[in-house]
């Protein structure tokens, strides 16, 4: 069940909106400001988040912004639901980062239907992400993410890292990694493969010894 924190400081709007989505099948949370949301976020994570920007305290805008930063959470849907109609403030929500723009009042139904459609783009984006242990791969967009900040591979150390991610708990020969991420298969080239581990390692700082090596053995993702 797909979970939706709505943070609307309205108390009745708030309650209706969670009233139709909980009847639609979704798992709600409730927050009536940014900095109690904030809190939730981190707990829960929500699939999506519906954001009201007129609010005391931390401004919803402001908890967009922190939310974009994050490459935890900067994948998580936001629609903002606002009175601000007028096109600068859509267009400034929109800039952003929020996902859609909906005006107050609005309609159950048309929420409900754009909850869908950007709850299925986000699936199919999640595909594109792999999470193990701090470390945050976006098969996409080639970026690497270490404890939420962007680290620098080589195209290899990258091919190389996501490899490993996908068979945790897996060891490897050289020979086998040098056939998989290289295409060679003499063992010749074996000494390329311990530089590219030694390089990731590095690279990957405290993670690093997440990779182990097994001596006359090989590698494995612990």
């Amino acid at each position: 069940m797909n979970k939706i924190l709505i943070v609307e400081d309205e108390d009745a709007l708030r309650e209706l909106i969670a009233f139709n989505l909980t009847k639609a099948g979704y798992d709600v949370i409730e927050s009536e400001n940014a900095n109690d949301a904030l809190i939730f976020i981190e707990e829960i994570t929500p699939d999506l988040i519906i954001l009201d920007i007129m609010m005391p305290g931390l401004k919803g805008t402001q908890l967009l912004q922190l939310l974009k930063r994050s490459p935890k959470f900067s994948n998580i849907p936001v629609i903002i639901i606002s009175a601000r109609s007028s096109e600068s403030d859509i267009v400034e929500g929109l800039e952003l980062g929020a996902d859609d723009y909906i005006t107050k009042p609005f309609s159950m139904k048309v929420l409900i239907a754009k909850i869908k459609i950007l709850l299925r783009k986000k699936q199919e984006k999640t595909e594109n992400i792999i999470e193990y242990k701090g470390i945050i791969v976006d098969l996409e967009k080639y970026k690497v993410f270490l404890n939420n900040k962007e680290i620098t591979l080589t195209y290899k150390e990258f091919e190389l890292l996501v490899f490993f991610l996908k068979h945790p708990k897996k060891v490897f020969s050289r020979s086998q990694l040098l056939s998989n991420i290289w295409g060679y298969d003499a063992d010749i080239f074996t000494r390329t493969v311990d530089s590219h581990v030694s390089s990731l390692r590095k690279k990957l700082e405290d993670k690093g010894n997440l990779i182990k090596s097994l001596p006359k053995v090989g590698y494995l993702l612990d």
